[in-house]
C-alpha cells in the first residue's frame, strides 16, 4: 500500500523541483541581459503594453505591490524603465519601458527557443504540460 505522506507518493514535489529548475535554466540566459527572471516576467507584459500602472503589473505578475517596488526600483535604476506618479492621483504609479529597456526585447527573442533546447523536450509537450498547470491554476 502506498503512503500518502512519502515524497515519492506527492504530486506537489516534483512540480516545486520543476519550477527550481527551469529559474535555474532561466538565469544564464537571463544574467547575458543584466535581468532577475521577475523581472524579466515585468519586461514581458511591458514589451507587450508598453505603459502599465504598478497595480496593473501586479495583478498580471501575481505579485503584491511589496514584493514589485523594489524589483521596480532597481529596474529603474538598470534604466530598463521609468516610474512616474499620476498627475491625476499620485498614489499611482506609471510604469513605461525606456529606450534602453524597448531595445533589450530584441536581445531577449531568443530566451524561449533557447530555453526549450536546453530542457531538451518537445513543443507538444511543453503545450500539454502548460495547458495542465494553467487548467489548474484557474481553479
Amino acid at each position: 500500500m502506498n503512503d500518502p505522506l512519502h515524497l515519492n507518493e506527492q504530486i506537489c514535489f516534483p512540480v516545486y523541483v520543476f519550477a527550481k529548475e527551469i529559474i535555474n535554466q532561466y538565469r544564464p540566459l537571463l544574467e547575458a541581459l543584466d535581468l532577475t527572471y521577475p523581472q524579466y516576467l515585468v519586461m514581458m507584459v511591458l514589451w507587450e503594453q508598453e505603459a502599465q500602472t504598478v497595480n496593473q503589473l501586479g495583478k498580471k505578475l501575481k505579485l503584491d505591490s511589496g514584493t514589485l517596488t523594489p524589483l521596480l526600483k532597481r529596474m529603474e535604476l538598470k534604466a530598463f524603465i521609468s516610474r512616474n506618479r499620476s498627475t491625476v492621483d499620485e498614489r499611482i504609479v506609471n510604469i513605461s519601458l525606456t529606450e534602453k529597456g524597448k531595445v533589450l526585447k530584441e536581445k531577449a527573442s531568443c530566451i524561449p527557443t533557447q530555453l526549450m533546447e536546453s530542457m531538451q523536450v518537445s513543443t507538444e509537450d511543453l503545450i500539454v504540460l502548460k495547458n495542465i498547470i494553467t487548467k489548474i491554476l484557474k481553479k
